[in-house]
């Protein structure tokens, strides 16, 4: 396990690196945004042809190319073009010019290049112990959590798209569609997703491995996803509030009257 956990971890932070590099470059750290999920993809991959294959192993890259592939797809149209995102905007008034540049290498590029492997745990584990040539229960139940989760999290990043795309709406709370069930559509989906990764993992037998789903989740709500989004929504949209009373903070549910 070791090895081939140390050199994907190699592998990670080659990429980060590089990614750091070029935000020097243009001045923007919100690049390392649209790489997230592009990393795992890669360290999946990676996984896959170092060990031997098995069915719940080709469906795991099948599921992981989908997923990282149409987040980064995603981050990259949202984000090409624009202004650098105003968190690094602030951490470069907070630490300056001339010192942003390197300390944004440890605070931002390296930070996410360990946590990229830590979160990609499970996906290690299903690759270092999947062994049997037929699916089981468990691995079908993944694909059915899996797509849930991938159908809200999409679904919820094409509504809030058009919802902006729209003039009209500046200002206002969107509450329709995915988002009438919960305030938080594409982050539920993104951990329901890393949750299926953990059904395939626990499916081999690998039961530790799963921390990396438990990890993804507290920092979707805890850390830099709910908690982060909503504090700034409460400031910039005062309807927001009445949309908390009436509406699922994370798991889809109906409205309360």
């Amino acid at each position: 396990m070791l090895p081939i956990y140390i050199q994907g971890l190699l592998l990670i932070l080659g990429l980060m690196t590089s990614l750091w590099v070029v935000s020097v470059v243009l001045k923007n750290v919100s690049i390392v945004d649209m790489f997230w999920g592009f990393g795992f993809v890669m360290v999946n991959t990676f996984y896959f042809l170092n060990t031997p294959t098995t069915p719940a192993k080709i469906i795991l890259l099948v599921l992981v190319a989908i997923w990282g592939l149409r987040l980064s797809i995603y981050l990259a149209w949202r984000n090409i073009g624009k202004p650098e995102d105003f968190r690094y905007q602030e951490f470069r008034k907070k630490y300056g010019e001339k010192n942003y540049w390197w300390i944004s290498f440890f605070q931002t590029f390296l930070l996410q290049g360990i946590l990229m492997g830590i979160i990609s745990l499970p996906l290690l584990g299903v690759n270092l112990y999947s062994t049997s040539p037929e699916l089981n229960f468990i691995d079908y139940l993944a694909l059915l959590v899996w797509t849930i989760g991938f159908v809200f999290e999409a679904g919820g990043d094409m509504q809030l798209a058009l919802f902006k795309k729209n003039n009209a709406n500046k200002g206002k709370v969107l509450n329709a569609g995915f988002w009438h069930y919960t305030r938080h559509p594409n982050y539920f989906g993104d951990s329901a997703v890393w949750w299926a990764y953990g059904l395939l993992c626990l499916s081999t037998g690998s039961y530790w491995y799963i921390s990396g789903s438990v990890i993804m989740t507290l920092l979707i709500i805890k850390v830099s996803g709910v908690a982060l989004l909503e504090k700034s929504l409460k400031d910039q949209k005062p309807q927001y509030i009445d949309y908390i009373k009436k509406t699922s903070s994370f798991i889809p549910w109906f409205p309360r009257k």
